[in-house]
This record gives structure tokens, C-alpha cells and sequence, in this order.
């Protein structure tokens, strides 16, 4: 059974027609065992992914593909990975469903572009960052 009702897919692929630049990697990172909701993010990966041809899911084991998990620096499952022309950092741990779902239809769009929609105003700011930083933002289940 479908996780995105076909009203819904219909929307979203119309969406990333009219919005999506070029080709996005959505790296999940799952485990069969223990892992709660490990399997509904893998099944809503792979639904997201059949609604564009520019957007493909790659799919790994967190225990045995260690060194690829550790090369996208995915420490907890599941987790989601959007890579674009590069990668930006943007990960998304556990399901997303709720709002943040549509923050990760709207992240996987602005990975197309290459672009975060931030004003220049902020662009500026940050450039006057001398060190990294690690930003977490952490939601509730909607």
C-alpha cells in the first residue's frame, strides 16, 4: 500500500516538473532489525524517487555498508541523505512525515538548484563565519 495517496503524488510530481534543475541522490541509510520506522522511510524514499526522473534512491545497509554511512557522516537510523551537484550536509534522521515532509520535498528542490533561497543579507553573514558550524533542528512527530 502506497504511503503517498495518488491525489498527493500527482501534486508533488507537478511540483518537482516545475521546480527540479538537475539530477538529486536520495541516500537513505536503514537496517531491518530494530530499527523503528526503518522500513515505511525506505518505502517513502523510494515512492518520492518514482515521481521524477531526476531524483534517484540509493539504498544502504548502516550496519554493513559502514564505510558509506560513515563517508555521508550518518551516525543514527534511518536516515536520509540529499545529494545534489554536491553535498550540502542536509540529512534528515527518522521519517519524515507530518510537515516535515514537505521541508523534505522543498530540500530535495532547493539540492536541485544549488540554491538555499536565503537573502543575500544572510548570504553575507554567514560568508563571515570563521568556523564550522552544526546545525540540528529537531521536530516531534505531526
Amino acid at each position: 500500500m502506497p504511503l503517498i495517496p495518488p491525489r498527493e503524488r500527482e501534486h508533488i510530481q507537478k511540483f518537482f516538473e516545475e521546480n527540479l534543475v538537475n539530477p538529486v541522490r536520495l541516500v537513505m541509510f536503514t537496517q531491518e532489525i530494530e530499527c523503528e520506522y526503518c522500513a515505511e522511510t525506505r518505502q517513502l524514499v523510494e515512492e518520492i524517487a518514482q515521481l521524477s526522473p531526476k531524483i534517484t534512491a540509493e539504498i544502504y545497509n548502516f550496519v554493513t555498508d559502514k564505510p558509506k554511512a560513515e563517508e555521508y557522516k550518518v551516525d543514527k537510523i534511518p536516515a536520509i541523505a540529499i545529494i545534489g551537484q554536491k553535498d550540502y550536509g542536509i540529512r534528515f534522521y527518522g521519517i519524515p512525515s507530518g510537515y516535515e515532509f514537505s521541508a523534505l520535498l522543498e530540500d530535495i528542490v532547493d539540492v536541485s538548484r544549488g540554491e538555499s533561497g536565503l537573502s543575500e543579507a544572510s548570504k553575507k553573514a554567514l560568508a563571515g563565519l570563521t568556523k564550522p558550524v552544526h546545525i540540528q533542528v529537531f521536530v516531534t512527530p505531526t
